[in-house]
């Protein structure tokens, strides 16, 4: 089994798509890092409109934007990477530039405007993934796809301070904020559309042939539906704790949110090399076991009541970053090495649904399973998440333990180019 036993950030960097293309992720994420916490406080602070009828159309146009992703998936079976990563980026333009065109007390366009944008947040990551999965191979793709989330996690951060510093402009501020961040989508598409990443035709089906389904990855794209919700641990479950049960001081969420951040960005990469001496299905499955751990743990903090409460979870959240990175680090690495490089995009792309819907229901749940107290919230995520781990460790895959596919010579910064190398993929 091939593993990655260094980082070389300059391979690094190519693997995941080249300078270029780093360079988009990283506009793109500073974009999105100004405008996703605020955006509904522009709803209700620009637009007038009432909290609840924001927050609804926030959620609808997120669900919404998953329907085009079997559209996306079949898009990237014939051969387009970054051209999808482009119109993602692009698409989102539109729903920024639908904000301030939006009269106040006017819901219709910002619903609109958080469609395109659900779409293009749903899109991008299959997109992205399908890029460098063309890019890169092996072990060295999934360093790199922990190098774009490490990445992208930073520019996520940088682009939220910012923000916050430009808050106390009011709503001069909010609409800047929106009109800069258009243009950071703009700028990002146009990036990333200039690296003309595309896969070789011998890797796709040809045109009205269908090369057979997916890989139907049951019990997987099941579980991720549960894993998924330690991404909103520490946006949801977290502060909630905190504020309302132990009745700590809100500096101590935003000191929690804040190490997530940090960790993800500093170790995301480091963790996912150590990691590539086993399967990923067996990381997989470890990371369920760390969640696992980190919510029983968060269960026995809260249960030490105010005092000692906050500080014990904040401890707790450092093993539950961990298990975060470990699931995020292997996930979409397992779905790329078990599908077939002609299915490939409609296999991430179902996988982008079982994961839009996890985050999609995981505050509702969260908030309902917190309404029964802290052994529903953390017993209850702590068994479905064990149970999870579970299932993928214990799921049959159907394709033999190592299957020969023909795989493009990469190219970054120009078109793929013909070529006889192999790739080893199955259960590695």
């Amino acid at each position: 089994m091939a593993t990655t036993t260094k980082i070389q950030p300059r391979a690094l960097v190519r693997a995941s798509g080249g300078p270029r293309y780093a360079v988009a992720l990283a506009v793109d994420a500073l974009g999105t890092g100004m405008l996703r916490p605020f955006l509904l406080l522009y709803g209700v602070t620009v637009l007038r409109l009432s909290a609840s009828a924001t927050g609804i159309a926030m959620t609808v146009g997120a669900v919404m934007g998953l329907v085009c992703m079997p559209a996306v998936g079949r898009w990237l079976d014939r051969g387009a990477r970054s051209t999808v990563v482009a119109a993602s980026m692009s698409v989102r333009v539109l729903g920024v530039a639908l904000l301030p065109a939006a009269p106040a007390g006017h819901v219709r366009l910002f619903a609109a405007a958080a469609l395109f944008l659900g779409i293009g947040n749903q899109a991008w990551p299959a997109a992205h993934a399908a890029l460098v999965a063309t890019v890169a191979h092996g072990r060295e793709r999934d360093a790199a796809l922990a190098g774009g989330r490490a990445l992208r996690n930073a520019g996520l951060g940088a682009g939220a301070l910012l923000a916050t510093a430009c808050l106390t402009g009011g709503t001069t501020a909010l609409q800047a904020l929106a009109a800069v961040t258009g243009l950071a989508y703009l700028v990002a598409a146009a990036l990333a559309w200039s690296v003309h990443v595309h896969a070789h035709p011998a890797a796709t089906p040809p045109r009205g042939r269908d090369d057979g389904p997916a890989p139907r990855m049951r019990a997987l794209l099941a579980a991720n539906v549960v894993y998924v919700f330690c991404l909103n641990i520490f946006e949801v479950a977290v502060p909630l704790v905190l504020v309302t049960r132990l009745h700590a001081s809100p500096v101590w969420s935003s000191a929690v949110f804040v190490a997530n951040t940090v960790l993800v960005v500093t170790l995301q990469v480091p963790v996912t090399v150590l990691m590539s001496r086993f399967s990923r299905r067996t990381v997989l499955a470890l990371a369920g076991v760390v969640l696992t751990a980190s919510y029983l743990g968060f269960l026995a903090a809260t249960s030490l009541g105010r005092g000692w409460g906050a500080p014990a979870v904040a401890m707790v959240a450092v093993v539950c970053t961990i298990g975060e990175i470990i699931y995020a680090g292997s996930a979409t690495a397992l779905v790329t090495a078990l599908a077939p490089a002609p299915v490939l995009g409609r296999a991430l792309a179902r996988f982008q649904l079982s994961t839009g819907f996890g985050l999609a229901v995981s505050p509702a749940v969260i908030t309902a399973l917190a309404s029964h107290g802290e052994a529903a919230l953390w017993g209850g995520l702590a068994a479905a998440t064990l149970v999870s781990a579970s299932a993928v460790a214990t799921e049959n895959d159907r394709s033999p333990a190592t299957v020969r596919l023909p795989v493009p010579r990469s190219g970054v910064g120009g078109d793929v180019e013909e070529g006889e190398a192999w790739l080893e993929e199955g259960l590695s």
